[in-house]
Order: C-alpha cells, then sequence, then structure tokens
C-alpha cells in the first residue's frame, strides 16, 4: 500500500544541513552574488539575443529538443520559468564577465606557461619488479620483443591490455613530476629507460611529443580557469560561515 508523504520547505532546508553540504551551497551563493556585483560595476549589459542563444544552448546540453522535454525538466527540478530565466541570465552574465576580466590575459598566460599545455602520446606498462622492466626494457632495444608484447603479457587490465597500453593523449598536469620530466624529454618515436615512481616502475613508450596550440577550446579553458581562480579569491567561506544561523531548522 502506497504512502503519502508531504515535503515541507523545512524538510528541504534540513535535509541540506543534514547532506553536510552547506559549504558548497555557500559558496554557490557568494560566486552568484559576487558575479552579479562585479558585472554591475563593469557596466555588463545582457542583450535578447545573448539570452536566446544561451537558453537553447542550455536546452541542447540538457537534451531538451521539445516544449515538453522542457516543461518535465523544469518540473522535475521544482522550477518555473523566472528561475529557468535566471538561470540563463547567470550563465551569460558569468560569462560575459570572465571575458571582460581575462580575455586578454589568456594568451600571455598560455606563452607563460605553454609547457604545461603540451601533450604526450603514448603507451605505459606499470610493472612491480625493477629487475624485470630493466630486462624487457632491453629486450625491446634488442629487437627480441615489441613493446606490444610486453603490455599484452604483463598488463592485468583487459581494456588497456588490448590497448597495448595506450593512454591517449596527456598532459604534463596529468603526470607524476618524475615521469613528465623523462616523457616530454623523449625524442619520439622512444622507449624511456624504466621510471620507478610510487605506484610500480613504468615502462613508457612515446609515440609522439604535441607542441602546445592556443586553439579555441584550449582558449576557453585557461579563460575558465583564470576566472575560477579570481572568484576563489573574491570568497571568504569562515567569516561567511559564522554569520549563518540554523537555530531555525529542527532535526
Amino acid at each position: 500500500m502506497s504512502q503519502s508523504i508531504t515535503i515541507t520547505n523545512e524538510d528541504i532546508l534540513n535535509q541540506v544541513k543534514l547532506s553536510c553540504k552547506i559549504p558548497e551551497f555557500i559558496e554557490g551563493i557568494i560566486t552568484r552574488k559576487v558575479i552579479a556585483n562585479a558585472a554591475a560595476e563593469a557596466g555588463i549589459k545582457v542583450e535578447t539575443e545573448e539570452l536566446q542563444k544561451a537558453a537553447d544552448q542550455i536546452r541542447l546540453m540538457n537534451k531538451l529538443n521539445s516544449a515538453d522535454d522542457t516543461w518535465a525538466w523544469l518540473e522535475k527540478h521544482s522550477l518555473c520559468i523566472d528561475d529557468y530565466e535566471k538561470i540563463v541570465y547567470s550563465t551569460v552574465i558569468s560569462g560575459k564577465l570572465a571575458a571582460h576580466l581575462f580575455a586578454d590575459k589568456v594568451e600571455p598566460y598560455f606563452f607563460e606557461n605553454q609547457l604545461d599545455y603540451a601533450g604526450v602520446v603514448m603507451y605505459e606498462v606499470v610493472l612491480d619488479n625493477e629487475d624485470l622492466a630493466i630486462e624487457l626494457f632491453y629486450a625491446i632495444k634488442e629487437g627480441e620483443m615489441s613493446f606490444y608484447d610486453i603490455a599484452h603479457k604483463y598488463i592485468q587490465d583487459k581494456e588497456l591490455r588490448r590497448k597495448g597500453g595506450y593512454r591517449g593523449i596527456m598532459r604534463r598536469k596529468d603526470l607524476k613530476p618524475e615521469i613528465s620530466t623523462n616523457v616530454f624529454a623523449a625524442t619520439p618515436p622512444q622507449v624511456l629507460k624504466p621510471i620507478v615512481a610510487s605506484k610500480g616502475v613504468y615502462l613508457i613508450l612515446v609515440e609522439e611529443i604535441i607542441k602546445p596550440q592556443l586553439e579555441p577550446m584550449l582558449r576557453y579553458q585557461i579563460l575558465e580557469d583564470l576566472f575560477t581562480a579570481w572568484i576563489k579569491q573574491q570568497i571568504k567561506p569562515v567569516e561567511i560561515t559564522k554569520k549563518l544561523d540554523f537555530s531555525s531548522l529542527t532535526t
């Protein structure tokens, strides 16, 4: 027999409290206020065409292909049209403020840190035994075995074994310092001497070093990173949290 359950606003507030996610909610609120205040001070305006474009993009991201889909999504998240318009406006004003503050700083930042954005196409086998790794390294050098043979024999993960140890395109920040130093000093294609790290001994084949280029996606990512760092500097969560009063909430 189904039971009817009533959920009140106080229930929701209590759940927020008991979920121990108050800091995340507070940070979200303060972030929105910081962006709104900074945009107002900068005199940033939002045009109707920009709002419409952002609204279409949000619907596309959430696979809302029809009016019925959109209404169902709004109902699921307890949103009304006014709430949706606020989401769209917040998205647009945030993007415009980021561009206002940092669009001219992306390129200098990229050139100052371009080594961090270099990529490497690499394959790896992680072993537990350094002596075995050295033995296999010389077996490859002398043509007795191929890297693929070693990957197929010693990699435990089925999917990674099927790919011959292929890790894809990795950035410097994706790799441990002791590994990235050797990888980005390689002359591809090159099998590196075994590298001892905390999680094992790495046997790595460097297939290609990809020079960094400031493509649109990377430009957007750097802009987002600079903007996020700026927002964090504006927030003082400890001082704000001290002002919160949950005495009206019951547990």
